[in-house]
C-alpha cells in the first residue's frame, strides 16, 4: 500500500504542472526563489539604473509624469468627516494654511510632496518621508522632509535583543512590527554632504514608506521599471544603430577602385587630401582608365524602423501599465471607443494606486499627526478627543478628477444614474475631486446673488434641456 502510494506521489510530483518541468525546452529558464533576497540583492543598481532612463529616455520620461500626473494631478485631498461642521470647517481651515509650509525644503507643497514621493516610488521603488517638528512661523509646527532610498541602507542587518532585529536598514519588534528606521543623515555618494557612516535611529511613527508591496513580508522596494529595464536598453543601442546608419547613408561615399594607380586626377592636382574634386552632375559623363572602378556605401537595412519601435513601446507601456498612446503620444488609428475603453483600464490601477497606497501609506500618517497637533495646540475645539478620536481623525480622500472623454455623453450617463438611484450626488461630486459641503455652498452662493441682481438663467436651461431631449 505505501509503495503504491509513494509511487503515485512521486508519479503527481513529477507530472503535475509542465511550468515545473524540466528538460531542454527549459533550459536556462530563470525562476524567484526569495523575493527579499533577491531585492536586496539587486534593487540598487536596478533603481539607479531606473533613474538614469527616468531622466534620459523620453519615452520613459512621458509614462512616470504620465502616472503622477493622474494619480496625483493637483492633489490628493482630504474631507473630514467629523459629525460638528464647525470641527469640520476649522479643520480645513487650518489644512489650507498648512499646506503650504508642509515641505522642510521649502520648494513645494503638500501636494508637490505627494508627486515627489510618487515619482521617486515609480522610479526607485520606493520612498521615505520623515515627519518633524518645526516652526512653520504660521500654522502647526509639522514638515514632512522627503529622503532618498539609499539613505535607509539595504544592507544594515543586525540583532537588537529580546526578539528584536534591524533588517534593511527596518527595526522590527519581536512580534514583527516596524518599529523604527536607521538612516544616513545624508544620501551616500553626495559629493557636497559630510562625510558619516553613523545611522540615527528613527521611530516608525514619524517615518513614512512608500512602496508597491509585491509579497507579504517584503522589507524593501522594486522600481517598477524592473520588468522592462533590459528592453529599454536593447532599445536605446537599436535606436543608435539606426540612427548611425541613417547619418552613414547620407553621406552619399564613393570608393574608387585603383589597382595600377593610374587613376585621372588623383595624382595631377584634381584631389585634395586623398578626396577627388571631380562634381556629378545631371548628365555627365565620366571617363574612367582601365582597371578603375567606382563602388557607393550601402549600409544594411536594419528593417522596418517604425514598426520594431512600435512594439517595444507597447511592452514598456504594457510593463508600467500605463495606455501605449499616454507613452507615445500616437493617437493614429485611435476610435472613440478603443480610447475609452484603455483608459477606463487605467483609470482602475490608478485608483487602486491612489487608496491602498498614496493615501494608505502617505496621506493617512500625516493627516492623523496634523489632527493630534491640532487639538493638543488648542486650534480646533478638541472636547472628547480622548474619548472618541476616531471622529476627529476620519477623513474622505478626494482624488483629482477624471476628466471625461466626451462630457455630453458621460454627463447625461452620470445624471441617469443619480436619477435611477444608483449612485448619489455626494458620490459623483467626490468622483470629480469635490467637496460636495463646498459646491452646495457655492451653488447656494451663485442662487443668492443672482436673486439680489435680479438674475435668471433657468428658463435657458430648460430651454437647452428641451431641445436636448427633443433632439
Amino acid at each position: 500500500m505505501w509503495s503504491r502510494l509513494a509511487s503515485f506521489l512521486g508519479f503527481a510530483r513529477r507530472r503535475a504542472f509542465d511550468a515545473a518541468g524540466g528538460g531542454r525546452r527549459w533550459e536556462g529558464a530563470k525562476g524567484i526563489e526569495a523575493l527579499n533576497a533577491s531585492i536586496l540583492a539587486g534593487a540598487t543598481t536596478a533603481a539607479r539604473r531606473a533613474g538614469w532612463y527616468a531622466r534620459n529616455n523620453p519615452w520613459v520620461a512621458s509614462a512616470v509624469q504620465g502616472l503622477v500626473a493622474n494619480a496625483i494631478g493637483s492633489g490628493v485631498k482630504p474631507r473630514s468627516m467629523h459629525p460638528d461642521a464647525a470641527v469640520r470647517d476649522r479643520l480645513h481651515a487650518l489644512w489650507n494654511r498648512w499646506t503650504d509650509r508642509a515641505d522642510a525644503a521649502g520648494l513645494t507643497d503638500f501636494y508637490g510632496l505627494q508627486a515627489l514621493a510618487l515619482r521617486a516610488m515609480v522610479e526607485s521603488g520606493e520612498s521615505f518621508a520623515r515627519l518633524r517638528f518645526a516652526d512653520t512661523h504660521d500654522g502647526l509646527p509639522l514638515t514632512i522632509d522627503l529622503l532618498d532610498r539609499e539613505q535607509v541602507p539595504t544592507d544594515l542587518h543586525r540583532e537588537v535583543g529580546a526578539g528584536a532585529r534591524v533588517r534593511a536598514g527596518i527595526e522590527f519588534d519581536a512580534l514583527g512590527r516596524r518599529v523604527a528606521y536607521h538612516c544616513y543623515r545624508n544620501r551616500p555618494g553626495d559629493a557636497l554632504a559630510p562625510f558619516a557612516l553613523d545611522t540615527v535611529r528613527v521611530p516608525a511613527a514619524d517615518m513614512l514608506h512608500l512602496f508597491q508591496p509585491l509579497a507579504s513580508g517584503q522589507l524593501r522596494g522594486l522600481t517598477w521599471l524592473a520588468p522592462i529595464l533590459l528592453r529599454l536598453h536593447e532599445l536605446d543601442q537599436y535606436e543608435d544603430a539606426a540612427l548611425v546608419k541613417a547619418k552613414v547613408a547620407a553621406l552619399f561615399t564613393g570608393f574608387i577602385r585603383d589597382p595600377d594607380g593610374t587613376v585621372a586626377g588623383l595624382n595631377t592636382g584634381g584631389a585634395v587630401n586623398g578626396v577627388l574634386n571631380v562634381g556629378m552632375e545631371p548628365g555627365s559623363l565620366i571617363p574612367l582608365p582601365p582597371g578603375a572602378d567606382i563602388q557607393f556605401s550601402d549600409p544594411a537595412d536594419p528593417g522596418d524602423y517604425g514598426a520594431f519601435v512600435k512594439n517595444h513601446l507597447r511592452a514598456i507601456a504594457a510593463g508600467l501599465g500605463v495606455p501605449y498612446e499616454l507613452v507615445s503620444g500616437d493617437l493614429e488609428g485611435v476610435t472613440y471607443s478603443s480610447i475609452r475603453a484603455g483608459l477606463l483600464e487605467f483609470r482602475r490601477r490608478i485608483e487602486q494606486l491612489q487608496y491602498s497606497i498614496i493615501v494608505f501609506q502617505f496621506c493617512r500618517p500625516v493627516w492623523e499627526r496634523f489632527v493630534r497637533l491640532a487639538a493638543l495646540s488648542g486650534a480646533i475645539d478638541a472636547r472628547g478627543f480622548d474619548r472618541d478620536p476616531a471622529a476627529f481623525l476620519a477623513a474622505e480622500w478626494l482624488p483629482p478628477k477624471w476628466d471625461w472623454v466626451d462630457p455630453l455623453k458621460d454627463a447625461r450617463a452620470e445624471i441617469e444614474q443619480i436619477r435611477a438611484g444608483l449612485k448619489s450626488r455626494s458620490q459623483s461630486i467626490a468622483e470629480r475631486g469635490y467637496d460636495i459641503e463646498e459646491v452646495d455652498a457655492a451653488i447656494a452662493a451663485d442662487r443668492a446673488r443672482e436673486q439680489r441682481l435680479g438674475l435668471s438663467f433657468d428658463n435657458a436651461v430648460q430651454a437647452e434641456a428641451k431641445e436636448t431631449a427633443d433632439a
